[in-house]
């Protein structure tokens, strides 16, 4: 690769940098790829292209299984919408029994004016509690945010899973993983 001469030093560091993180954006990411077990975790979920160069129009989230209380953050030119469902295991929160949680959050740009080009990037936002580790162990567990993101034409499925482990390695449209820890000396039991 020919740099000019006449490329002044942030924008060679930016070039370098956007090179180098070439396979990061080849889809939705998280900004904090990691995250305490049973921590609070703000989720800002990174949208780096569209698809094959259609804007983005809309971004869907699956929550997973276990956070808590997730809070959305609206975005100026997008409609927010939030879905809540039934929870398996209910739990407590401030001295109340909470059922029904969120489980799925979708952006939904205004208009065109306010659509996502594919050569822009942009970051979706949410926090929640995160699930506390079941059992004390070394390896990281995962999170997976599953992610629709439609576009003006066609869309992504961010959902693919590996069959066991962490790794997204292979996998064509995977998932945007979290991986969690064990509080450092808590033998593995997040409070």
């Amino acid at each position: 690769m020919k740099i000019p001469m006449s490329t002044t030093f942030p924008t060679l560091c930016a070039t370098l940098l956007a090179l180098a993180a070439g396979p990061a954006l080849a889809h939705i990411t998280l900004e904090q790829p990691e995250a305490v077990a049973g921590s609070a975790y703000k989720a800002v979920l990174r949208v780096g292209h569209g698809c094959d160069g259609s804007p983005t129009t809309r971004i869907t989230v699956l929550l997973p299984e276990g956070l808590r209380g997730a809070r959305p953050s609206p975005k100026p030119g997008w409609l927010l919408e939030t879905r809540k469902a039934p929870l398996a295991q209910p739990y407590e929160s401030h001295g109340r029994r909470i059922t029904e949680d969120v489980v799925e959050v979708r952006w939904t740009a205004r208009g065109e004016e306010h659509w996502l080009r594919d050569e822009w990037y942009d970051e979706f936002v949410l926090r929640g509690q995160l699930p506390a580790m079941s059992a004390p162990t070394a390896a990281p567990a995962a999170l997976w945010f599953k992610v629709r993101q439609d576009c003006a034409q066609g869309q992504w499925d961010w959902a693919q899973v590996p069959e066991a482990g962490v790794s997204t390695q292979g996998l064509k449209a995977p998932a945007v993983r979290l991986l969690l820890r064990a509080a450092p000396g808590d033998g593995g039991h997040a409070h």
